[in-house]
């Protein structure tokens, strides 16, 4: 079930993070891990049943994306609207800090065994009652653990009045652990047609709820009390998508080996979201919560690409990678046209909202927004970045890589905190976004490229995925620059430049088209590679 707004933690262990309005994510429930998690003992055999794995891919991939662009755009209409009208960057930077603390709850509530559901082999109902109850108590302790330190939290943050916002928005912790099972078996089923569903009722009754509130004069609260009701609902949706899904139950035996199993994923959940979260902690201690708002602001607009793309990719990638684990070959054609696809849908959006960051904003939120313009390119380029990380990071967890991973992300927030605490005396926000890259670019990318070339993915093959994609970029930047000196910044200037730019892109990658539909180059023609017996 998505906890946090609309995406909340890309649940997954790696994760999105504060996601709230001004992007367009409303409080729609935190992300739970199932939509991407790790994994734990070997799952199927690739070889076991490729076609119909590959058709259940397809087809779960497809409404996931489905669902992804539907509720963005839904969830940026309702951000836009409270933006302009109700709520002002005070308040966002108020909101940032509650979904901080809650994305790091959510990131251990249910100490990594949620993710068993999707990755074991045999009946999940025989150990899911085992999940539930862990999940159940964890997340109840972790809420009752909050509740006492909200005040101290709240204040550390430079926030003292998020401390009741605090309270209301963290219930969705209980509320996470509870749907562990239900939305895990929705995962592992590649149901995501149901998902649908059900993501549309959370948004629907968390949108409703937030925008009634907001216009009260209810501020901050307003996203709290939205994303409650959105969780509610979502978890209901999911008892009845999942019949018999909801039994309590424990066995000594199976405990011992979740937490085995989902410790470890824990922890690197919880680094992995440090990672994404630390600029909060920095921003509002360092700067104040009118700054914080600024920059959630722009955090959360150079999320468009990673939620729109890459939330819908790896609500499959994970049970999809996990498939192929077991034969090297597979997983590294996979992986190399998962990166490419991802790649190449994700470069246009990243450009177009690096170069046109100031109109955009002005445009679409107002000017006193602006101030969040001159951090969103460099954000643009963590969200490209970020794309590529959480697919590897699927990649490598499906294959139970799962110490490389503690060590990748350990690595990034360790350079991260310094980093990124003088960037902000120095710069301000920009500073923040600068320090992000650096990190990004020069720690993380290498990291986890060894890690994948220890697989059998070299990187001559990441470099093959990202190639025209990247060329395309290039080119649709230099294209999207000049236009802008040279039409101005209004609406239909804007549109036009975009349109020309995203023609020239299109031009660019078209060499990549049949590698991109998994069709390799064959004695001088195309053909399309030999299924599997």
């Amino acid at each position: 079930m998505d906890t946090a707004p609309a995406t909340g933690l890309d649940p997954r262990g790696t994760n999105d993070r504060p996601d709230g309005p001004p992007d367009g994510d409303l409080p729609t429930g935190a992300a739970h891990h199932g939509d991407t998690g790790p994994p734990g003992p070997a799952a199927e055999s690739a070889a076991e049943e490729p076609p119909a794995l590959g058709s259940r891919v397809r087809n779960a991939a497809r409404w996931s994306l489905i669902n992804t662009v539907v509720m963005r755009l839904g969830n940026f209409a309702a951000g836009v609207v409270l933006a302009r009208f109700a709520l002002g960057p005070a308040a966002w930077g108020v909101y940032g800090v509650a979904q901080t603390v809650l994305l790091v709850l959510l990131s251990a509530n249910e100490l990594g065994i949620g993710l068993a559901v999707v990755r074991w082999d045999g009946d999940v109902r025989r150990f899911a009652p085992t999940v539930l109850t862990l999940s159940t108590l964890s997340s109840s302790l972790f809420y009752l653990v909050l509740f006492v330190a909200a005040p101290h939290l709240a204040t550390a943050l430079g926030s003292p009045g998020a401390t009741g916002v605090l309270r209301v928005m963290c219930l969705c912790v209980i509320l996470d652990g509870v749907s562990q099972v239900p939305a895990g078996i929705l995962t592992r089923e590649f149901a995501q047609g149901r998902r649908m569903t059900i993501d549309a009722l959370n948004f629907v009754l968390s949108t409703a709820v937030t925008l009634i509130l907001a216009f009260r004069g209810w501020g901050a609260m307003s996203f709290a009390w939205g994303s409650v009701a959105g969780n509610v609902a979502a978890l209901l949706g999911c008892v009845i998508a999942a019949p018999g899904s909801l039994r309590f139950g424990f066995d000594t035996a199976q405990a011992r080996a979740l937490l085995r199993f989902g410790l470890p994923l824990a922890g690197a959940s919880l680094l992995a979201l440090g990672v994404l979260n630390v600029d909060t902690f920095v921003v509002g201690s360092t700067l104040g919560k009118v700054q914080l708002g600024f920059y959630v602001l722009a955090f959360n607009i150079s999320g468009w690409p990673v939620r729109i793309i890459s939330e819908a990719a790896r609500r499959v990638s994970f049970a999809g990678f996990s498939r192929l684990a077991s034969s090297p070959q597979a997983l590294a054609k996979g992986f190399g046209r998962a990166l490419g696809v991802l790649v190449t849908g994700s470069v246009p959006l990243c450009v177009l909202l690096a170069v046109l960051a100031a109109p955009l904003i002005h445009l679409v939120y107002g000017g006193r927004w602006l101030p969040a313009a001159g951090a969103l390119p460099w954000l643009m380029a963590l969200g490209l970045v970020r794309i590529c990380c959480e697919l590897a990071y699927d990649c490598l967890v499906a294959i139970g890589r799962r110490r490389l991973l503690i060590l990748a992300q350990g690595l990034w927030l360790a350079a991260l905190v310094p980093v990124l605490a003088t960037a902000a005396h120095l710069h301000g926000i920009v500073g923040v976004a600068e320090g992000h890259v650096l990190v990004a670019v020069g720690v993380v990318v290498p990291v986890f490229t060894v890690g994948l070339a220890r697989t059998g993915i070299t990187p001559r093959a990441l470099a093959r995925a990202c190639a025209w994609p990247f060329v395309g970029g290039a080119a649709m930047a230099a294209v999207a620059w000049a236009l802008r000196g040279l039409l101005g910044a209004s609406l239909p200037a804007l549109l036009a430049t975009g349109v020309t730019a995203m023609a020239v892109y299109v031009v660019c990658v078209l060499p990549s088209r049949n590698r991109l539909r998994g069709i390799e180059p064959e004695r001088g023609r195309h053909a399309r590679p030999r299924r599997g017996r």
